[in-house]
């Protein structure tokens, strides 16, 4: 009997404890709305038309930092956490209310391939948190832009619009992207843009990538080269330069090829062309100050203003270094004074001279130093035709090997001289257009064989002493001023004769002048031609065909009679 008893006491007991906390209330995890009763403390009190008030905590109705926008008599949607606690209050969640709404709405979304729109509000690893009005969603950094973004915070707290990527409501993981929003937009503004670009148009770019040769621009969904020869009319070495990534830009377009899709974007076809006028602009002959900016092999750019550049030649460059790098001469960034040398304007191009705003250094020489003065000067340079000798002006001189010496044949005279010996010299002759300067050191003492050689004719016999014997010849000298040579065929009438070896140095023989030279103040001599002058002579004298004397005899009388004068006239 006792225990039939107890068993309906229990169940009802248990009924009465679940209908007071209200486990089998059917509320729990339920979205339902209610009105704000009162505000206590750092919660709301709101009826949601159950036995008990609700409690909902004042911090789920605005974000951190933020004062609640909620007050007495609202209309608001919350979640039933529990029904009834302890304490007999109903506990209720805004925010877990907002959370379930926003999952069936993003669901939604997310099915139907539609963008959203969230908030970026906090910083991750690997990315950021968005809010989705009400949902957290993941937001990786590779995400956020096209482009890589190095500063996210303009973007935080502002609404911006998302595509769902992956969504899994069990594990509470929303993975969203903001990229792909980007790159659909820029997809249709690319293909508006394209439609109606045309060249000459006028465009703003982001600049987007700087390389070595040029710039990549940002048109808004479609890129542009903008070429580092089209940035500017002046010379920019590189684009980094005149530009920097993330900067807005003024572009004309000057090229697109339909089929490649390829754009050229320019910069300076937007300003006036400094070369417009440039020939009147800068007359040649007129002189300018210029800045280096570029050297190269060749010479070096000068700029005359931005845009305006010139060249000075190499050549142009020094009046005495001729072999010099350009780099040796002058230096990126120097303000020099050229001259204009000559104008094309149409190939944009202007020579320069650096030189020609410099003193001629052969002009100022021959006038310190003109024809017949004396100067000194240290042997720089020793060739086989003469001396070079260093002078005021970082100028040279030459000294012919004819120029060496009166008695001495050059190729022995040179032989005295060294390199860095001081030399005195004579000027001879400044040839300004040439650039040359002609010296001589035997002009410095005067000719020993001036008077001698006005007395030698062509054709006269003269008397000559043998100075050298040589293979092919002797060499004389007459009056012991001027030199003869007689070759080794002239030496005799009679072939056994002419032998070189018949004479020997010092001794005196009558030779016929064949040639002179007064430059070279050498005579060429013959034997062999006066022997047979005489042999004439002496027939037309003391033979005829008819006489019977042998040549023998004829050429015995010439010759006494020729002593016999001889002595006459020494007597």
């Amino acid at each position: 009997m006792a225990n039939t008893q107890t068993a309906p006491v229990m169940e009802d007991f248990a009924s009465l404890l679940d209908e007071t906390l209200g486990k089998d209330s059917g509320f729990d995890g339920s979205v339902i709305t209610g009105r704000v009763l009162r505000l206590d403390g750092d919660v709301a009190v709101v009826d949601v038309g159950l036995k008990s008030e609700g409690r909902v905590p004042l911090k789920e109705f605005a974000p951190p930092g933020q004062k609640p926008e909620v007050k007495p008599g609202d209309m608001i949607e919350v979640y039933v956490d529990r029904y009834e606690d302890r304490d007999g209050s109903i506990i209720l969640s805004r925010e877990k209310a907002r959370r379930e709404e926003a999952w069936t709405n993003l669901e939604k979304a997310f099915a139907a391939q539609q963008r959203c729109n969230g908030v970026i509000f906090g910083r991750v690893k690997g990315g950021f948190t968005v809010d989705l009005g009400g949902a957290v969603a993941f937001l990786p950094g590779s995400q956020v832009d096209i482009r890589p973004v190095r500063d996210v915070g303009p973007l935080m707290g502002s609404p911006q619009p998302f595509q769902i990527l992956k969504m899994d409501r069990a594990r509470g993981n929303i993975v969203v992207s903001r990229r792909a929003v980007l790159e659909e937009t820029r997809a249709e503004q690319r293909a508006e843009l394209v439609q109606g670009l045309k060249e000459g148009m006028i465009l703003d770019g982001v600049v987007k990538n700087i390389t070595d040769y040029g710039a990549f621009v940002d048109l808004g969904g479609v890129d542009g080269l903008l070429h580092v020869t089209d940035i500017a009319w002046r010379r920019i070495n590189h684009p980094s330069e005149a530009l920097q990534v993330g900067q807005t830009v003024k572009v004309q377009v000057i090229r697109f090829n339909q089929d490649t899709q390829r754009i050229s974007l320019g910069m300076k076809q937007l300003l006036a062309d400094p070369w417009e006028g440039v020939a009147a602009k800068y007359p040649v002959g007129a002189k300018y100050m210029g800045r280096v900016t570029n050297i190269t092999d060749y010479g070096a750019f000068v700029e005359l203003e931005p845009g305006v550049e010139g060249l000075v030649h190499v050549s142009e460059m020094s009046w005495t270094k001729k072999n010099v790098h350009p780099g040796k001469i002058v230096s990126t960034s120097q303000e020099v004074e050229v001259m204009v040398l000559d104008v094309d304007q149409v190939k944009r191009r202007i020579s320069l001279g650096l030189k020609q705003c410099m003193r001629n250094p052969w002009e100022e020489f021959l006038d310190t130093h003109p024809v017949g003065s004396t100067v000194s000067g240290e042997v720089r340079n020793i060739t086989e035709f003469g001396l070079f000798l260093g002078l005021a002006g970082d100028i040279d001189g030459m000294v012919h090997l004819s120029d060496l010496s009166w008695d001495e044949a050059g190729e022995t005279a040179i032989a005295n001289y060294k390199k860095g010996d001081m030399v005195e010299a004579k000027v001879l002759d400044v040839d300004v257009e040439k650039e040359r300067i002609s010296l001589g050191v035997k002009q410095l003492s005067a000719d020993p064989a001036a008077g001698v050689m006005d007395k030698l004719i062509k054709g006269s016999v003269v008397t000559c002493v043998v100075t050298q014997v040589q293979a092919n010849g002797i060499e004389v000298k007459v009056d012991d001023a001027v030199t003869g040579f007689i070759r080794k065929a002239e030496l005799a009438r009679d072939r056994q004769d002419q032998r070189p070896d018949r004479f020997g140095v010092g001794d005196k023989v009558d030779a016929k002048i064949i040639a002179v030279d007064r430059q070279t103040r050498r005579l060429t001599l013959s034997i062999k031609a006066r022997e047979v002058e005489e042999e004439k002579s002496a027939m037309a004298e003391f033979g005829s065909s008819d006489s019977g004397a042998s040549l023998g005899d004829i050429l015995g009388a010439a010759i006494r009679r020729r002593n016999q004068m001889a002595s006459d006239g020494k007597e």
